[in-house]
């Protein structure tokens, strides 16, 4: 019966394994299931045959979202509400997203915060939630939301995230800074920061927006193409986790560029980590470094939307 059972099935009463006790081979497989290069059953066989309870590690990586709460969507330093805006030339031509104001008249300082590649989860409603009660109108917008929004469950963002048209898809994120940054509560100053897919976008609407952005914060995304460089004119603050080999190797060339033309930069690689180390709903996480990646992630807005 034990070799009958689905191993995309969590048992019950399962108890997540920590960090230190899930095999390194387990998680470049995540990163290969999160990025959509193997599904959910395979990532779980493969972990089960890669080492000696590799499945136990595996569905312990598996997101947990309940725990990634750290604000109440009721905070009284903040009001929330999901809002909607046109988005001409994006994949439907109107896009919904989640608005966090902190308390007080304002204008505050705007701040984009981008999904990874799977939708608007809980997570970064919590990221949103976060910038807000440091002082940021924030949106996060959910790029599924001419398909239906996000679904419920990472597996099906993924998959409905990677049938739409990139193109389409980042117009709508390019759409939901512009219309941040000329709302009523914004002082007209906009940052950007995006995690994995949302890291890549952050880098490219650095270039996309040109000196309509002042400052820019990806976590762990593809670096901007070499030629679209010269255009930004936003200041970014760049977090790498050390075991994240395919995007760490963009960095040189990345860097490269930015230094050509004088785009005002810091690199921060945090020992020890995991793609992905700030998502605080898997044991990828790392509350040292992510504690650490977010409070210069604030200082850095507050000094460069002042």
């Amino acid at each position: 019966a034990e070799h009958d059972a689905d191993p995309a099935k969590t048992p019950p009463g399962f108890t997540p394994l920590t960090q230190s006790e899930i095999d390194q081979r387990v998680f470049d497989l995540y990163d290969e299931y999160c990025h959509g290069r193997i599904d959910r059953r395979a990532f779980l066989q493969l972990s089960a045959a890669a080492t000696i309870g590799g499945l136990a590690m595996a569905q312990s990586l598996l997101p947990r979202y309940a725990q990634a709460q750290t604000i109440s969507f009721t905070d009284e330093r903040i009001t929330a509400r999901y809002v909607s805006y046109p988005s001409p030339g994006g994949t439907s031509g109107t896009m919904r997203g989640y608005l966090v104001q902190p308390r007080g008249t304002g204008p505050f300082p705007a701040v984009l915060v981008i999904h990874e590649n799977r939708g608007l989860n809980p997570y970064i409603e919590d990221v949103a939630r976060r910038a807000a009660v440091a002082g940021f109108l924030a949106l996060a917008p959910d790029g599924l939301s001419p398909v239906g929004g996000y679904p419920g469950n990472d597996d099906d963002g993924r998959a409905l995230q990677s049938g739409l048209d990139q193109a389409k898809l980042r117009t709508d994120m390019l759409n939901g800074a512009r219309w941040l940054k000329a709302h009523a509560a914004s002082s007209g100053k906009l940052g950007v920061t995006g995690f994995c897919w949302g890291g890549s976008t952050t880098n490219f609407l650095a270039a996309a927006l040109g000196a309509e952005m002042a400052a820019g914060v990806p976590f762990y995304g593809a670096a901007t193409d070499t030629a679209a460089v010269p255009a930004i004119r936003a200041a970014l603050l760049i977090h790498y986790a050390q075991n994240d080999e395919r995007i760490n190797a963009m960095w040189p060339g990345f860097e490269a560029a930015l230094k050509a033309n004088a785009v005002p930069h810091e690199m921060h690689l945090y020992p020890g980590t995991q793609h992905g180390f700030h998502n605080n709903s898997t044991p990828r996480y790392d509350a040292a470094a992510a504690d650490l990646a977010w409070a210069r992630t604030i200082a850095f807005f507050r000094q460069r939307l002042a």
